[in-house]
């Protein structure tokens, strides 16, 4: 089940923040570093974020989060985290669908690491094409992809 999920609700903030955690780990480990910025983020900065979350729960639980910015038709996935527990389920591409479907958008756009190739291949599953590289001051080498809306 899919539902918009209230942030600003320290409980929802909590559950939002752990299942990032759980994910980010096993991203960081993938990447192959101990610094990984998405793991500093504290549930109050999540709590007092002004993004829209989107979440899919099993069984009354949180196993997946999609976070973005929809401005002027522009549509920014921020962050997209699939708890390990419930990984290789297509939760991440049921997710992902639900978003683009449910929002008017001329393009969006997402960023990766490059060596994350399961979310590569989910985005390119879903259109998205490569448009940049680069490697920002934490040194992590990362990608940025967009799809044009169909519409």
């Amino acid at each position: 089940m899919i539902n918009q999920l209230d942030n600003l609700n320290e409980e929802v903030a909590n559950q939002i923040f752990t299942v990032f955690q759980n994910s980010y780990k096993i991203e960081a480990q993938l990447i192959g570093t101990l610094d990984f910025p998405p793991l500093s983020r504290s549930a109050k900065d999540i709590e007092n974020s002004k993004t829209l979350f989107y979440g899919f729960s099993e069984n009354e639980c949180l196993a997946a989060v999609i976070e973005i910015v929809i401005e002027n038709q522009h549509l920014e996935i921020n962050s997209f985290t699939v708890d390990p527990n419930y990984f290789r389920k297509g939760i991440a591409d049921k997710l992902i669908t639900y978003v683009l479907e449910k929002f008017d958008f001329s393009e969006a756009i997402v960023e990766t690491a490059v060596v994350n190739t399961p979310a590569i291949n989910l985005y390119k599953k879903h259109g998205f094409v490569e448009f940049k590289r680069w490697t920002p001051s934490h040194g992590i080498e990362k990608l940025a992809m967009s799809v044009e809306s169909a519409l």
